[in-house]
């Protein structure tokens, strides 16, 4: 067993056997046991840290740098923060502890500088400091280091924003000075006017100085302003072109999902299809083959039936053209026997035959001369005068025509029917 002791700027953990958890001890002493117990040293010094923050941009966005002097330390007393720091420092120098420290204060330090104006920061420096230390100890203490004091050392800018800010306020004191010695010298007229000159000169220096600075500050706001307006559209860009892929890729999940119904839906209207076809099948098609196999064998007895009809027709009709024919044949025998025997009575009568078949015709030839009379409705008869009109007059017509018809038949036959003698008769008269 080892006995230890450590002074009151540092602090002993002894961990291993028995000492679960382990056992801290700020400026006391303690025993250990060599081999299965462990002795571990942290330091409770103070530390200084000289917090620089070069060139940060104001709220105004002026640049300037400031540097600040902080007192920190590892708290041994409070025995939370003492765990806490044990369990984030054991085993690390002050130096690392340190720069762990600092990083933390710059970080808060740059922080503040830009929610602050260069005028808030330079006028009211108390104000700075309050709230500096203020932040960095609610965030060290969870680290078990406190912050013991803050304090601002200095500020300064690259760009004379604050040495404009001096000119101004030196300005004013010089036009005080200057109006309180030409008041005390009234009675002096060269004086009070070199005075009053000088009042306006400097009136004039203080407001082109003012206006330069304003200037320098006009400008270099616009330039932070595009700057930030640019990132700013760049990072609305850069979100809307993101939310236009994902849309464009749930529009490609949807069309998907879309073909896949489509897909479904075809294979079920196909499947549909074949069932309806199979039910027309059975329902239509197969009665109707045996409806048309019905009226094929119809069509064809019917045909037969025809067939054999008109088989029997033609057998019909060629029974009756060959009785036709032999009747005909039988007709002309008779005929040419009767004309044969005409023949002959012509050959031994001669004219008195002839004369006797004209007379046995003429019945008929002078029916025929008067048969267009009989289809007249209406007769207009126009006179030349001298003559007879009327029903005389067609009658007339008539009668010439029959007494002209000896002489049109003895220019056809040579016979004259008005010398002709028959049975007996010596003549006829026509």
């Amino acid at each position: 067993m080892v006995f230890y002791t450590c002074g009151p700027n540092e602090a002993m953990v002894v961990s291993g056997f028995c000492r679960s958890p382990p056992v801290m001890i700020a400026g006391g002493r303690v025993f250990v046991l060599p081999c299965v117990q462990q002795i571990q040293r942290i330091s409770l010094n103070t530390l200084t840290l000289n917090v620089k923050s070069e060139k940060v941009y104001t709220r105004h966005g002026v640049p300037i740098s400031v540097t600040g002097i902080a007192q920190v330390k590892i708290q041994g007393q409070n025995k939370v923060m003492l765990t806490v720091a044990c369990q984030m420092f054991l085993g690390k120098t002050e130096n690392e502890v340190a720069q762990i420290a600092l990083e933390t204060l710059e970080g808060h330090q740059r922080a503040i500088m830009a929610h602050m104006t260069v005028e808030e920061i330079y006028k009211d420096r108390q104000k700075f400091s309050e709230q500096v230390f203020n932040v960095a100890s609610s965030d060290l203490v969870h680290m078990g280091i406190s912050v013991v004091s803050y304090t601002l050392k200095d500020i300064h800018d690259d760009q004379d924003y604050l040495h404009s800010l001096g000119k101004a306020r030196t300005a004013q004191v010089q036009k005080d000075a200057r109006i309180g010695e030409a008041v005390a010298k009234r009675d002096a007229g060269i004086k009070e006017a070199e005075a009053q000159q000088a009042k306006v000169s400097a009136q004039y220096i203080n407001e082109i100085e003012m206006a330069k600075a304003q200037r320098d500050f006009e400008l270099k706001k616009a330039t932070y302003d595009l700057e930030v307006n640019t990132r700013k559209a760049e990072s609305d860009l850069a979100y809307q072109l993101q939310v236009a892929k994902t849309k464009q890729k749930i529009e490609e999940q949807k069309v998907q999902v879309q073909v896949v119904e489509r897909t479904q839906q075809i294979q079920l209207q196909d499947q549909e299809i074949s069932r309806k076809e199979k039910e027309l099948e059975a329902r239509i098609k197969k009665p109707a083959e045996a409806e048309r196999y019905r009226l094929e064998k119809l069509a064809e007895a019917e045909r037969m039936k025809l067939i054999t009809e008109a088989e029997a027709e033609a057998e019909s009709i060629r029974i009756k053209g060959e009785a036709q024919a032999y009747a005909v044949e039988v007709r002309a025998r008779a005929d040419a026997e009767q004309m044969a025997k005409k023949a002959e009575a012509f050959q031994e009568y001669q004219e008195a035959a002839i004369v006797d078949m004209l007379l046995e015709k003429l019945p008929e030839v002078v029916e025929e001369i008067s048969k267009p009379l009989t289809q007249v409705k209406k007769i207009k008869m126009v006179s030349s005068g001298g003559s007879e009109v009327g029903a005389a007059k067609i009658t007339g017509e008539v009668l010439d025509i029959l007494n002209r018809l000896p002489e049109s038949v003895e220019k056809l036959t040579g016979i004259n029917l008005t010398q002709v003698s028959i049975s007996g008769v010596n003549s006829v008269h026509w």
